[in-house]
């Protein structure tokens, strides 16, 4: 483009004789023309000059000197001229560098652009109203599902029956909203008395288990303290997802109107322990039932929890009858007398009825047999290495220590 636009000027344009000549276009103004309207005055000015005092082609290699007095605006003419003329090429390179089509589609997108913005504001505006509507439908349904704990927090626990982890995982979800108090007693017996007896006496003392918030109760003492309006229902336990999760088998008996009177947070069985090396040594058979608790060589080798549901119903397995028998004497060959004689013989056997004490009368090696719980006893084989640990082949008892 610049090269056809400085030819188009560098042609020799002769004079016209008509007075009044005609002006002709170049081709490159008529092209300027079309790409830059605005600057075709500009051209078409000098072009006009031009026409005037056009070159003589005599004289095309060699410069005429002006005389200043005679023609002084000859050189300012031609100076204008060259000026506008590098202007108007400027001007002309610019302009066909910018396709107008660019130009039009800024617009279209600058005109489309409010109506597209302004349906993002209500969409955005919509979608967080949503959002928050569903935020707060989800923490209502979260307060529903939880209930203030007391601060403090106090609780009395059976000894040796809550992991540390248990409590340290706890103190760490509940942060500054709970300060934890826990207190633990040697059994259950000892939990179960503290309550019965500040009743008792309508003496609720501050650290008596009474004032507690949360207490371990043994399953088999649950209904006892229902019945003497010693522990009150867990209130909102419905509701709550874990409970849902469990099976009706897990829920254990139903209350009649519906009342949730405790959790299980561990269960058992009733288990017995031999020392294998001490029945190695005697050339005495391993232990596989109840029955082997009544075998002479091993008269006050026994130590066993004192639990009565535990000592009767051992005696009950080994007469052929259920730890769950409702009518002794209708229901075990015998009756309560045969019951009853079974029962004065194991004592003779047994070195010691103690709920803490047996099992360190069985580490020391004082009894080599111990019947208990397996929390207990499971343990302990894990420690001492010469232990076996069995279930009794005709049945033994489920156990499950309560919130």
């Amino acid at each position: 483009m610049w090269l056809a636009f400085f030819t188009s000027f560098s042609r020799p344009i002769h004079r016209s004789p008509n007075p009044s000549p005609t002006l002709h276009e170049p081709t490159s103004l008529q092209f300027l023309r079309l790409r830059c309207p605005n600057l075709f005055l500009v051209t078409a000015s000098f072009h006009f000059h031009l026409n005037q005092t056009p070159p003589s082609r005599s004289h095309s290699h060699s410069v005429e000197r002006l005389n200043p007095p005679e023609r002084p605006s000859d050189l300012v003419r031609t100076i204008a001229a060259s000026t506008l003329l590098f202007i108007g090429l400027s001007l002309s390179a610019a302009c066909t560098r910018v396709p107008p089509v660019i130009a039009a589609g800024c617009s279209s997108a600058v005109q489309q652009e409010p109506v597209q913005g302004n349906g993002d504001v209500g969409k955005s505006e919509t979608a967080e109203s949503l959002e928050n509507g569903e935020l707060r439908a989800a923490f209502e349904h979260w307060k529903s599902k939880t209930y203030a704990l007391t601060v403090p927090l106090r609780i009395v626990a059976l000894r040796s029956s809550v992991p540390p982890l248990w409590i340290k995982s706890f103190v760490q979800s509940q942060g500054r909203r709970v300060k934890l108090r826990l207190e633990f007693r040697g059994s259950l017996e000892d939990i179960f008395s503290e309550l019965s007896t500040a009743f008792a006496r309508s003496d609720v003392a501050p650290k008596s288990a009474v004032a507690a918030d949360l207490v371990t109760i043994g399953d088999s003492w649950l209904n006892f303290a229902i019945t003497k309006a010693l522990i009150e229902p867990i209130q909102g336990v419905e509701d709550q997802d874990w409970f849902h999760g469990l099976s009706d088998q897990w829920k254990g008996e139903v209350d009649a109107e519906g009342k949730i009177w405790a959790a299980p947070y561990r269960w058992g069985s009733v288990v017995i322990a031999y020392k294998k090396r001490k029945f190695t040594k005697h050339n005495l058979a391993p232990i596989e039932d109840w029955a082997d608790l009544w075998r002479p060589e091993l008269a006050g080798k026994i130590s066993i929890v004192n639990s009565p549901r535990e000592v009767v119903g051992g005696v009950l397995k080994y007469m052929g009858a259920s730890y769950n028998t409702n009518n002794i004497d209708s229901q075990v060959p015998g009756g309560r007398n045969a019951v009853q004689e079974k029962l004065a013989l194991l004592q003779k056997q047994v070195r010691l009825f103690d709920s803490v004490q047996y099992l360190k009368a069985f580490g020391v090696g004082d009894a080599w047999v111990a019947v208990g719980w397996s929390s207990d006893l499971l343990p302990a084989a894990k420690r001492m290495s010469d232990v076996a640990v069995i279930v009794p082949k005709s049945g033994s008892s489920l156990w499950a220590d309560l919130w």
